[in-house]
C-alpha cells in the first residue's frame, strides 16, 4: 500500500509541476519505484516512446516487464506484441487509484446519467485534442475488489475513441464522501492507436488470401447430406470443410503469427480445413432461399447452425456457419491455459483474425457459382437452392462481437444483423454471468485487484485487432479503402446477463445508429435520458439502427457486476430467438434492408420469459 500512495503522491507532483503543455510531452513512467502502479494512472502518453516511423502520431508503446501483472508462477504479462502498437485501445478504460473516492461527490456520472460528464464542473473531463470536443463518459468504482486502499477508479468512455486521435483527461476534482478534495493526477494525454496499427494485420492476411483465391471459389468438400422435417417441411443440412490459406504458425489452437520485417504476417504452410455446416430449404421454391453466413456464440461453433432448421423452412433462409477460430469451442482448452498466462493471448488474438478470413471465404462459397451452388447437395432440379450472390451476415452473443469486424473487412455481404452484440471485451467480462466460471481460473493465477483490472485492459491491446472495438469506427462510414459501408441492424435484450447493454450502447453510439422510440414503456428505464446519445429512427426507418427489447428484466447493475438470476429475473440474452417479431424483423432486413416496426409505434415488449 505504502508503494502505491508514493506513486499518487509523485505522480500529483510532476503534473502540477509541469507547464501547460506538459501533456505533449512524453516522460518516464509517473511512479518511482518499478511495479504495476507504474501504469496509472492510465492509459498514459508516458508509456510510449517517440521513434522515426512512417506513423501519423510517431510513437509506440514502450510497456516495460517489471510493470506488469504477474500470475501465480510470478510471470510477467509478456509485452512484446503490446508494444508494437503505436497508441492504446479505443475502448480504454481510464483507470486511477484514489482511495476513497465517492462518485456523487466529485460529481462523476453513472452510466445512468452519462450526459452530465458534459457539464462543466464534471469531476472529470476528457477532450479530444483535434477535434477540441469532450468526450462523453461514465465512471465506477471497481466492485469486484477485495479492499478499498486497491479498488481503482474506471472511467468509460461512452463512444469509441477516435483512431489516432491524442485525448487529454483533466481532473477537476475528486472528493470523499465528505466532500473532502483528493490528491490526484491532475491533467494528463494519451494516444489512441491509429488505423493502421489497430488493422494492417487483418487486412493483409484477408488481401494475402483473395489474392491466391484470384477469381476462383475455395475448395470445399462435402462429408455428409442428410434431409430431416421440420415444422412440416422438409430441411436439408449439408456439412463439410473448405480450404483457407493459413497465416499461423500451426494450425491448432496456440498457433501466432510470424511476423515479417514490416510486422506483418507471413503465410503460414499449407491450408486451414475450415468446418461448415449449412442448413436450408430442401427444395426450392419460386424465390431461392436468403444465403446467410452465421457467426456463433461464445466459444461455441459452426453446430449453431443446426438451430436455424426451423427458419430455413419458414424464412426461406440458407444459414450456413463456420468455426469462429480462437474463440471456439475447439479453442476452450487453449483459452483456459491463456487465464493462467495472459503472455499467450496472441494466440486468440491472432487465430480471432484468421477466423475472420474463414468467414470471408464461406461468404465467397455461397457467392460464387463455383461454390456450393456448383454441388449437387447445395441444389433441387439441378439449380441452387440459394440466391447465388446474395448472401447477408448474422451474427448472435459472440457472433455480434466479432461480426462487425468481419463485416467492415467484407466484400461478400453487404447487411449485418448483429443481435445481443457488444464490443471491448475488456469491458464485457465482469459485466457478463460468462465470466464467473471463467474468473475461477483467471482470479487464481492473478490475485491482485489492480492486476486483475489491469490485465484485462492490456490484452485488450492484441484483442483489437480481433474483434469490434478495432473496426466498427469503419463499419457504416469512413471505410477502408475497396470496401463499402454495411447497412447494420443491432438487436440488443434490455438487462441481458450475458452482453452488457452499456456495450451495446457504445456500439450504436459508435457507428451513428438511430434507436426505435418509444423505447421503453413507463418507469422501466434507470436512465435520466433513455438511450443517451442516440437519435429516434426517422420515419424512413433505415439503417444503422438499434432496436432494444424488454423482456421484463430488472434493470442491470450500474456498476462492472453481472445481471443474475434470481435478482435479475430470467436471462433474456437468447430470449429473442424464442419471439416471432424478432425473426420477422430479422429476416426482413437481411432480405430487404428495411427495418420493420414490429412494435406498432410502442416499446418493443415481450413475455416470453414470463408465460
Amino acid at each position: 500500500m505504502r508503494k502505491i500512495l508514493v506513486c499518487i503522491v509523485f505522480s500529483v507532483g510532476v503534473v502540477a509541476c509541469s507547464s501547460n503543455d506538459s501533456a505533449e510531452k512524453i516522460t518516464e513512467p509517473l511512479c518511482s519505484t518499478p511495479s504495476i502502479e507504474c501504469l496509472l494512472p492510465w492509459p498514459n502518453d508516458a508509456l510510449t516512446v517517440l521513434e522515426k516511423t512512417t506513423d501519423k502520431n510517431g510513437r509506440r508503446l514502450n510497456l516495460q516487464e517489471a510493470w506488469m501483472p504477474t500470475n501465480a508462477t510470478e510471470k510477467p504479462i509478456d509485452v512484446t506484441d503490446m508494444n508494437r502498437a503505436n497508441g492504446f485501445s479505443p475502448g480504454s478504460a481510464i483507470l486511477l487509484l484514489v482511495p476513497g473516492v465517492n462518485l456523487a461527490a466529485s460529481k462523476l456520472p453513472t452510466s445512468d446519467n452519462i450526459e452530465e460528464s458534459l457539464n462543466k464542473d464534471a469531476g472529470i473531463v476528457i477532450t479530444d485534442k483535434a477535434t477540441k470536443e469532450a468526450i462523453p463518459y461514465w465512471a465506477e468504482l471497481d466492485a469486484r475488489a477485495t479492499s478499498d486502499t486497491t479498488r481503482l477508479l474506471i472511467v468509460h468512455p461512452a463512444v469509441s475513441l477516435l483512431e489516432g486521435h491524442t485525448h487529454e483527461v483533466r481532473v477537476q476534482s475528486l472528493k470523499d464522501i465528505d466532500g473532502n478534495t483528493l490528491k490526484a493526477p491532475k491533467k494528463w494525454s494519451f494516444t489512441v492507436a491509429d488505423t493502421k496499427s489497430l488493422s494492417q494485420r487483418l487486412l493483409h492476411i484477408r488481401a494475402e488470401a483473395y489474392t491466391e483465391l484470384a477469381d476462383q471459389a475455395p475448395k470445399f468438400t462435402v462429408t455428409s447430406s442428410q434431409v430431416e422435417q421440420v415444422t412440416g417441411a422438409d430441411v436439408r443440412t449439408v456439412m463439410g470443410t473448405f480450404d483457407v490459406p493459413l497465416f499461423l504458425s500451426k494450425a491448432e489452437p496456440g498457433g501466432t503469427f510470424t511476423l515479417d520485417a514490416n510486422g506483418l504476417p507471413q503465410r503460414g504452410v499449407g491450408m486451414y480445413p475450415s468446418r461448415f455446416i449449412c442448413v436450408m430449404p430442401n427444395t426450392a421454391s419460386s424465390t431461392s432461399s436468403l444465403p446467410i453466413v452465421y457467426g456463433h456464440g461464445l466459444l461455441g461453433g459452426a453446430e449453431e447452425a443446426l438451430s436455424f432448421k426451423g427458419a430455413a423452412a419458414e424464412q426461406n433462409a440458407t444459414v450456413c456457419a463456420t468455426d469462429w477460430i480462437g474463440m471456439a469451442s475447439l479453442d476452450l482448452l487453449n483459452v483456459g491455459t491463456t487465464l493462467l498466462d495472459m503472455s499467450g493471448f496472441s494466440s486468440i488474438a491472432d487465430r480471432l483474425q484468421q477466423g475472420i478470413v474463414n468467414f470471408q471465404f464461406l461468404g465467397r462459397l455461397l457467392n460464387h457459382k463455383d461454390g456450393f451452388a456448383s454441388s449437387r447437395d447445395f441444389q433441387s432440379k439441378g439449380k441452387p437452392i440459394f440466391e447465388l450472390g446474395g448472401t447477408q451476415f448474422l451474427g448472435s452473443s459472440q457472433g455480434g462481437i466479432l461480426g462487425g469486424a468481419a463485416s467492415a473487412v467484407s466484400s461478400e455481404w453487404s447487411r449485418a444483423v448483429l443481435g445481443v452484440p457488444g464490443l471491448n471485451y475488456s469491458l464485457l467480462l465482469t459485466r457478463s454471468i460468462d465470466w464467473e466460471e471463467f474468473a475461477a481460473i483467471f482470479e487464481k493465477a492473478y490475485t491482485g485487484d489492480i492486476e486483475r483490472v489491469m490485465a484485462l485492459q492490456l490484452v485488450q491491446l492484441l484483442w483489437d485487432r480481433g474483434e469490434n472495438n478495432g473496426y466498427v469506427q469503419h463499419l457504416t462510414a469512413n471505410t477502408y479503402d475497396s470496401f463499402s459501408p454495411k447497412d447494420v441492424l443491432l438487436i440488443e435484450a434490455f438487462g441481458d446477463h450475458q452482453v452488457a447493454n452499456v456495450s451495446t450502447e457504445i456500439l450504436a453510439r459508435t457507428i451513428g445508429a438511430r434507436v426505435h422510440t418509444p423505447v421503453f414503456e413507463a418507469k422501466r428505464s434507470s436512465a435520466t435520458i433513455a438511450m443517451w446519445g442516440l437519435e429516434p429512427l426517422s420515419d424512413a426507418r433505415v439503417a444503422p439502427a438499434l432496436v432494444l427489447w424488454d423482456f421484463a428484466n430488472p434493470a442491470p447493475p450500474a456498476d462492472n457486476q453481472a445481471p443474475s438470476f434470481p435478482k435479475y429475473g430470467k436471462d433474456p440474452h437468447g430470449a429473442g430467438s424464442d419471439e416471432p417479431r424478432v425473426a420477422t424483423q430479422v429476416f426482413t432486413f437481411l432480405k430487404t434492408g428495411k427495418i420493420l416496426d414490429v412494435c406498432n409505434s410502442a416499446p418493443c415488449t415481450s413475455d416470453v420469459l414470463t408465460r
